[in-house]
């Protein structure tokens, strides 16, 4: 009689890639919300190194203040990706989550950032992605005839990757889940948590 392996099965992996300026509320919160479920977020970065994270927001503002028109960044908690880009290996992730902040202005520029992304939509693995983390998808060209949303002020991302802006909490368009920002992780993570296990 064959006896009966105490091992737990090794959990699925998601990746999170991460840069200098990444906004903490995007990608905190995945982080922790797969490891409830019994996914292991690996976090990755240009270099296996620890990196700042930002947090934006338009501020509240007194009655006699000048108003913010656009998005303020101030410092905030530090995440340390555990791999390099270059070393990432697509093929043994179930997922993507791609998060925003300022860092996907200049990420979007790294070629194995931009391979490992499409692996993801040519294999239809799930992919989550918020606020600027449109521009990755769209320097990649992997939403192409999609709907989708992002932050409003990336609206012209989406146009320009040949896709369709919605303005709503989360949009899903087969393999992919978007956002708006981080308020809408509750309805982001929803989706992309069943489509993991779904997957």
């Amino acid at each position: 009689m064959a006896q009966k392996s105490n091992r737990s099965p090794k959990p699925r992996k998601v990746l999170i890639p991460i840069g200098d300026a990444t906004e903490v509320m995007d990608t905190l919160y995945p982080i922790f919300r797969l490891a409830e479920d019994g996914f292991e977020a690996v976090v990755a970065g240009p270099e296996a190194r620890l990196y700042h994270g930002v947090l934006h927001e338009i501020p509240p503002q007194a009655k006699d203040e000048p108003k913010w028109d656009i998005t303020r960044e101030s410092a905030a908690y530090h995440v340390r990706a555990t791999v390099a880009f270059k070393n990432v290996k697509p093929e043994e992730y179930a997922g993507l989550f791609v998060s925003g902040g300022r860092a996907p202005e200049y990420l979007r520029y790294d070629k194995d950032l931009l391979r490992i992304t499409r692996h993801f939509f040519e294999k239809s693995k799930p992919v989550a992605m918020v606020c600027h983390g449109i521009e990755i998808l769209t320097a990649a060209g992997v939403i192409q005839g999609r709907t989708l949303t992002t932050v409003a002020k990336c609206q012209l991302d989406v146009e320009q990757g040949g896709a369709k802006y919605v303005n709503r909490d989360h949009v899903v368009d087969g393999n992919l889940v978007s956002a708006r920002t981080w308020h809408d992780n509750a309805p982001l993570m929803r989706e992309f948590m069943r489509m993991l296990k779904e997957s």
